[in-house]
């Protein structure tokens, strides 16, 4: 864990926290990267919504959790919250989930506040809200926040988000990449090898509208000519899980399709790992944690090529994008054609266990460590330079790449030992570079 967080005072500020009943991998990120700041001596408060049955104070490794209203009443009961405890803090971390908390309107100026954005979601508030409530939504994410944010920053998980900020939303300021990590499995669910015989597929997800579930109906029926023993493992919970079961038994798809719903992390693992092709069916994501987690099993995924999935799935080499003319039942189809031949399984089995070792979630909170640190040394989360670079100095194995305030406080004090250059965006994700080739 990197230095500098040592009795920081920080308020990470979520919706749900990750036992919430509709928790999803938005919680898991907060939660991941509050708890091992707090393992580096940071003073952290979870700040969220209580569901019922949760209690309203608690302490987790060493996280204090503050629960506080309901679905839409936690956002003025954790105003009202931060407002009575304005001195308090030393840096926040603002966690948007469709609209984001609106911090400073309750902080001094001096506080510095990252407003972390894991997908843009105009296009998602009509499929949740009435058309009024869907242009409130849409207000509230773009101009509202573009003009609260202004003197702070937004962290995105991914480069595709942060364009999305930038073009859909009309972003100007700061902006910076932290990734999601991963958790390796055991050695005993990585090395599991898929059954011969027709293939079994899997998709991971919350069963919510944006996530487009049902459409893999379309997906197995079509697939399942070609293969008669396929079967669809679909694992997760969520509001459409009735509906999905009625539609699989209306077009009499219960030999093919299996909604196993909430299934425990053990068993999740080992029905991933049986899988020759993991699926995603979403038009839209902040990154894809299913997929990561799928690739550290060596489970490729099939996908649009959407905002988040397009830089989750490196396209030919850890998955497949469905083209611009192409749906997703084609890309698998053209997936399981690739993996039918056991040589061209194994390497890509090898390349997604390589991609998925490059994120962990203990590099994402030393990230983050580096990012609250300096903007608490700078009295800012802003920075005047958009861009990330790769900076190596001399004798190192590899370029680090830096943005914002760290970029600002290294480069204040560098010498001639430091090289330094813009850095691509796959550097900018990953958090290093293995040269300094341009």
């Amino acid at each position: 864990m990197s230095d500098g967080v040592a009795g920081t005072r920080l308020a990470v500020v979520n919706w749900r926290d990750p036992w919430h009943p509709a928790a999803g991998g938005a919680e898991r990120y907060a939660w991941e990267v509050a708890r091992r700041l707090a393992a580096a001596g940071a003073r952290v408060r979870y700040v969220t919504s209580r569901a019922r049955g949760q209690r309203r104070r608690d302490r987790v490794d060493g996280v204090e959790f503050v629960r506080l209203g309901g679905r839409f009443t936690v956002y003025p009961r954790v105003l009202l919250w931060t407002l009575a405890r304005r001195r308090s803090f030393d840096a926040v971390l603002d966690c948007q989930n469709g609209i984001p908390f609106f911090t400073p309107w309750a902080l001094p100026r001096r506080v510095p506040v990252f407003c972390v954005v894991h997908h843009v979601h105009d296009a998602q508030f009509g499929l949740y809200f009435p058309r009024w409530m869907a242009w409130v939504g849409r207000v509230l994410e773009g101009p509202v926040s573009r003009w609260t944010y202004r003197r702070h920053a937004l962290v995105c998980v991914s480069p595709s988000t942060l364009t999305a900020v930038r073009e859909r939303l009309g972003w100007t300021g700061s902006a910076y990449v932290v990734p999601n990590g991963v958790t390796v499995p055991p050695h005993d669910a990585r090395d599991v090898e898929p059954p011969p015989g027709d293939p079994e597929l899997v998709c991971v997800t919350r069963l919510v509208p944006h996530k487009r579930v049902e459409s893999l109906l379309d997906l197995a029926e079509r697939l399942a000519g070609l293969h008669p023993a396929l079967r669809l493992n679909v694992i997760g919970d969520g509001p459409e899980a009735l509906a999905l079961a009625a539609a699989i038994a209306r077009r009499g798809l219960g030999e093919v399709v299996v909604p196993h719903g909430y299934v425990p992390e053990e068993d999740k693992a080992a029905l991933v790992a049986r899988a020759r092709l993991h699926l995603s069916a979403s038009r839209g994501e902040g990154w894809g944690l299913s997929v990561i987690e799928a690739a550290a099993l060596g489970v490729p995924t099939a996908a649009h090529d959407v905002d988040g999935l397009r830089d989750a799935v490196r396209d030919g080499v850890t998955g497949w994008l469905a083209g611009p003319d192409e749906d997703l039942a084609e890309a698998a189809g053209r997936a399981l054609k690739e993996l039918a031949d056991p040589a061209r399984r194994r390497e890509v089995a090898g390349a997604c266990r390589e991609w998925a070792a490059a994120f962990g979630w203990a590099r994402t909170a030393d990230r983050w460590a580096a990012l609250v640190a300096a903007a608490v040394a700078t009295g800012s989360a802003a920075s005047g330079d958009r861009r990330a670079h790769a900076v190596r100095r001399y004798g190192d194995a590899r370029s680090r790449v830096v943005e914002g305030p760290v970029r600002d406080l290294l480069l204040a004090g560098a010498g001639p030992d430091l090289t330094v250059r813009e850095a691509t965006p796959l550097e900018r994700l990953l958090g290093y570079a293995d040269d300094d080739a341009s």
